[in-house]
């Protein structure tokens, strides 16, 4: 199979070398030292257990216009990086080429294929303008949630934190052999890509935890752990996330998890910085719009308040504004050096302040 990785990050990269590995004919799109890197040595993946994949034989290139039309075309950038190549993505599509999603939150296709009263309607928080979905056919959408973590550790090289799991399914529901085979080619490269009957309540699932988890890390520059063993922020997240059960409820979404075992869950990953603090570290462009701004939109267009979710938006829009704007990055930073450096009878006088 032909597959172009639009998007060779931690995620699109841990699919495209394990991919390659499997014996698929894979091109990776990717940009600055990163590209650089693969080509000099191809892209190195270290998984969780110690193992390594090196992909050296994958083409690289920074350039779509550069490939022929593939079978597949995996999107691993970011839900808001795609709209600005959407344009490009033509370079790539055959007849019969498929589009794996691969984004955090809600997709902006989520209402295409849909079936329901709002089927077709576009997401302004997601697709302002139709740029999308008019750059890309919905029959050409292949749904999936990337539950793995992992990151890029240096240009070239990824590091696999954990996960393995990239469930599949059709937009429309329906059981075809595309998604069938695009699910056997994975389990072939060593994921578990299950074929769901309804992708959108799995994203919802996924989605639950990243829209309050996310913007409060990225706020507060606390972990999961830190979070969920905080009352007033554990509190906060329940309410978030109640809120959006309600949003889901009304869009036919149920949910197989209670919130207090997916808020646990969120807790044993322990001290983990989410994406979004993550980004916010290193001065990248926030996913709120993907996490957290189509929630808001939803709940609009479902008629349903979400007084706590629009408050973590107008903050977490404001943090985003001021690190593309002063292009800054925004991080903590330990205390202790400092401290080292002052004498204690000066810290003393001071009253220990």
């Amino acid at each position: 199979m032909r597959i172009c990785v639009v998007g060779a990050g931690a995620i699109g990269g841990l699919l495209g070398a394990k991919l390659a590995a499997a014996g698929e004919e894979v091109t990776l799109i990717a940009r600055g030292a990163h590209l650089e890197a693969i080509r000099a040595g191809g892209l190195e993946v270290t998984m969780n257990d110690g193992s390594v994949v090196h992909a050296s034989d994958v083409a690289v290139t920074s350039e779509m216009g550069e490939c022929d039309a593939q079978d597949l075309v995996i999107l691993g950038v970011k839900a808001h990086q795609i709209a600005p190549i959407a344009g490009e993505l033509s370079a790539l599509f055959g007849p019969e080429t498929l589009v794996l999603t691969t984004q955090n939150g809600i997709p902006w296709w989520y209402f295409q294929r849909h079936g329901g009263p709002l089927d077709g309607t576009v997401l302004d928080s997601l697709d302002p303008g139709g740029v999308i979905a008019d750059a890309i056919a919905p029959e050409r959408i292949i749904g999936c949630i990337a539950y793995p973590a992992a990151e890029i550790s240096a240009p070239g090289r990824i590091r696999h934190i954990e996960g393995t799991r990239f469930p599949v399914g059709e937009l429309d529901g329906s059981d075809t052999d595309r998604v069938n085979g695009l699910s056997e080619t994975l389990q072939r490269a060593g994921f578990k890509a299950p074929v769901l009957e309804n992708i959108r309540s799995e994203i919802w699932l996924k989605a639950w935890g990243n829209l309050s988890f996310n913007p409060i890390s990225a706020l507060t520059h606390a972990t999961l752990v830190d979070i969920c063993r905080f009352p007033p922020s554990r509190d906060l997240a329940a309410r978030m996330m109640t809120e959006a059960q309600e949003v889901a409820a009304r869009l036919g979404i149920s949910f197989r998890v209670p919130l207090e075992k997916r808020i646990a869950g969120a807790e044993r990953v322990g001290k983990h910085k989410t994406s979004m603090l993550q980004d916010a570290e290193v001065g990248k462009a926030l996913e709120t719009e993907a996490l957290v701004g189509a929630v808001v939109e939803l709940g609009r267009l479902t008629g349903t308040p979400t007084p706590s979710i629009d408050a973590v938006y107008a903050l977490t829009r404001l943090l985003g504004h001021v690190i593309v704007e002063d292009r800054v990055r925004i991080r903590a930073e330990s205390l202790a050096p400092v401290l080292r450096a002052i004498p204690a009878a000066a810290v003393v006088a001071n009253g220990g302040d």
